[in-house]
């Protein structure tokens, strides 16, 4: 059975208000805030649902910083994580923003640790509907604006599956790749299909 992860209010947010984010520059915003929940080698934590960034396309983590800063993401009362990045991002700059993606785009790729154990085989034939954005080896397609699927948390990938198929994620007006992967998560009849198809991409790219 699929485990959505719900995520709490950090504790930095709670002790922290956002004028303290707007005033901070950003080599102290990317040192405390982002390593906090991320980690120090951006491999991701379950325990607070923050995903891998080391190795993620810096043109896909910078379009997912100004989404949620525009309210495009992390809206919806059920995208918990969204919820919280969005408070993290919102009183991000432009230049902030730039910053904190070079900073990221210089970590290593690590792929994040493997914690499904479905059917990969079942998910593999599942899986050819989205190697036409993702690419076959889940390799990402900047042409495409498909962010690499290879080597991140499988836990973060169906969580997100689940929001797309929930439409808890993509319905905002200007979210053109989530409304995309909404119909594409429709697509996935249950959670074992969820499961399977992560578990397929899971045997890729490491």
């Amino acid at each position: 059975m699929i485990k959505v992860v719900g995520l709490s209010v950090s504790l930095l947010m709670a002790t922290i208000g956002s004028s303290a984010f707007a005033q901070a520059n950003s080599e102290y915003y990317n040192d405390h805030y982002c390593t906090t929940c991320h980690g120090v080698d951006g491999i991701g934590n379950e325990e607070v649902s923050a995903p891998r960034l080391a190795g993620m396309e810096v043109w896909y983590l910078q379009r997912q910083l100004e989404s949620f800063r525009a309210g495009i993401r992390g809206t919806h009362k059920m995208d918990l994580q969204g919820i919280e990045m969005r408070a993290m991002a919102e009183d991000l700059s432009d230049a902030s923003i730039k910053d904190i993606v070079a900073w990221v785009g210089t970590w290593e790729f690590k792929p994040a640790p493997i914690t499904f154990a479905g059917d990969a085989e079942a998910g593999k034939a599942l899986y050819t509907a989205c190697a036409s954005c993702h690419g076959a080896q889940a390799q990402g397609n900047e042409a495409m604006g498909a962010p690499a699927l290879a080597g991140q948390n499988d836990w973060y990938l169906a969580t997100q599956l689940h929001n797309f198929k929930k439409a808890y994620r993509g319905r905002q007006p200007g979210d053109r790749f989530g409304s995309q992967m909404i119909v594409m998560a429709s697509m996935l009849v249950d959670d074992t299909a969820i499961e399977n198809i992560v578990s397929y991409i899971n045997t890729l790219g490491r």
